[in-house]
């Protein structure tokens, strides 16, 4: 199990590169990634047969390639994630599937894009097992399974029980499969996910409900998921799951289905989160310091356009500051709260689940001081925006202590490109 880090307030580098030289040459508000931390987790989950990325957390082709010169294979949930695989040197065909559509849904595209490349897919619902049938007959498919229950960091990220959108519901297995006997479609495996920040506890009770349903779908069975949601921990409190006992479940659920059905089973696992959250810094400049009553405001260049999180979830992200001057030396803290620009009264980083504000210890600073959010890497720029016209962030990767422009900022040229005034 890795080492929960020592989150420190101060901060001069990242990656070995200095705070100042990233923000000199790259400007503000940029997200940063660390392409050794992703390895490193890459490497925390080597005993599971097949770790496939969950591309929706950080999908930069940069990411992806990277994922995929380690060994990891993707999941795309969309249309457009499909040709992001494909565009960073994905293959649509192998064994292991390098890549897999999990949806609960078939848009038009997406269909159309499974059926054109072979795709595996991932059915989260009995309606695409019909629509992929009648599309490509013959098609091998994996069933993503809905247990019953589910359990999340936040009910918005909850993914199991009978409040979610996701999977098939577990009773309609047996429906499922005669859907599957109906258009000619085999069902070779299963996947179950019920949420981020799964714990062992609910964990024990996803791999008793996957054997079940393994059971019953029989001898087809050749590959089943954990999943994703591995927990990395945002702050001193929180650790990591233990995956040596993550994986002792997992794997016993896989040696007692290979016992039953007389053949391998493959054991995969799904993380997003756990791959990139830690690799990323949104890199900010501090340009407003302001007394509000009994509070003070660190106001920076970075909103919930550039990550919403902390207004979607309350979520909390460990923040430190970097001076201008280059000083080395800690200064005095201050009980600070920190906002972005945006027209918006939610537009604060330092606020818990329900838009409740709260205060963070950070160095006394200026303005042209520098504020740097950590573990940003997921679901920081794929969740950004326009808002108030704001441009997307640029994009930088940090490997062996060379930095690489991975997406430029946006322009204000690419931001309304698409628009048109009628004549």
């Amino acid at each position: 199990m890795p080492t929960v880090p020592q989150f420190k307030t101060f901060r001069t580098e990242i990656a070995g590169v200095p705070v100042l030289d990233l923000a000199a040459k790259y400007g503000t508000p940029t997200f940063v990634y660390d392409a050794a931390k992703i390895v490193e987790r890459i490497e925390d989950l080597r005993a599971f047969d097949v770790i496939r990325y969950a591309q929706k957390a950080c999908s930069n082709l940069a990411i992806l390639d990277l994922m995929r010169k380690n060994g990891v294979m993707v999941d795309a949930v969309s249309a457009w994630e499909i040709r992001r695989a494909l565009a960073a040197g994905y293959g649509a065909k192998g064994e292991p599937a390098p890549l897999v559509y999990t949806a609960d849904i078939f848009d038009h595209e997406a269909l159309a894009l499974c059926v054109e490349h072979g795709l595996h897919v991932n059915c989260g619902s009995p309606d695409m097992i019909a629509q992929l049938g009648e599309a490509a007959p013959g098609s091998e498919i994996t069933l993503r399974i809905n247990p019953g229950f589910g359990h999340g960091h936040s009910q918005k990220t909850n993914t199991g029980g009978q409040q979610s959108k996701h999977g098939i519901w577990h009773e309609q297995l047996h429906e499922c499969l005669l859907i599957a006997d109906q258009h000619g479609v085999r069902v070779t495996g299963l996947h179950m996910h019920i949420g981020s920040g799964t714990d062992l506890e609910h964990l024990a009770q996803v791999c008793g409900s996957m054997e079940k349903a393994a059971l019953e779908v029989g001898r087809t069975i050749t590959t089943i998921s954990a999943g994703g949601g591995l927990p990395i921990p945002y702050n001193a409190s929180q650790t990591y799951v233990d995956l040596d006992q993550y994986f002792e479940l997992w794997n016993g659920v896989r040696k007692r289905l290979q016992d039953s059905f007389g053949h391998t089973v493959s054991l995969e696992i799904e993380p997003g989160r756990y791959l990139s959250a830690e690799s990323g810094f949104l890199l900010a400049e501090i340009r407003a310091i302001k007394t509000m009553g009994e509070n003070k405001f660190y106001v920076v260049d970075a909103g919930f356009n550039n990550l919403a999180r902390p207004i979607l979830y309350g979520s909390y992200h460990p923040m430190s500051i970097a001076l201008a001057s280059g000083e080395t030396d800690e200064r005095p803290h201050l009980d600070v709260v920190v906002g972005g620009p945006l027209c918006e009264s939610g537009d604060i980083f330092t606020q818990e689940e329900g838009g409740f504000v709260g205060t963070r210890s950070l160095p006394a600073a200026s303005i042209g001081d520098f504020l740097v959010i950590e573990c940003a890497g997921a679901y920081g720029f794929v969740m950004g925006s326009n808002y108030n016209s704001k441009p997307l962030a640029a994009e930088v990767l940090i490997r062996d202590g060379q930095t690489h422009l991975i997406r430029e900022r946006q322009t204000f040229e690419n931001l309304i490109a698409g628009e048109h005034i009628p004549g």
